[in-house]
């Protein structure tokens, strides 16, 4: 059994399985912690993701670009037709 680092709270696990590098996630905080050393055992938080809103943004536009290009092909068929 360990401790969070950043909360405290107790951490079920068997500190005999684990190797530097392994994840964990704090039930109690819900932090993500990883394995920095084993002997002595010691953790650290984990990096978060950070979500970029900005990806979003570009799918959307990609989208909203990639159906006008379509309607202009369809214009200029029409133009062609005649």
């Amino acid at each position: 059994m360990i401790n969070c680092p950043l909360c405290a709270a107790a951490i079920d696990v068997d500190e005999e399985e684990l190797d530097e590098g392994d994840a964990l996630i704090c039930e109690e905080c819900g932090k993500n912690l990883v394995v920095t050393g084993v002997s002595p055992l010691e953790m650290s938080a984990g990096e978060e993701e950070e979500v970029d809103d900005d990806e979003d943004d570009d799918d959307d536009d990609f989208d909203d670009d990639y159906d006008d290009d379509d309607d202009d092909d369809e214009e200029d068929e029409e133009e062609e037709d005649k």
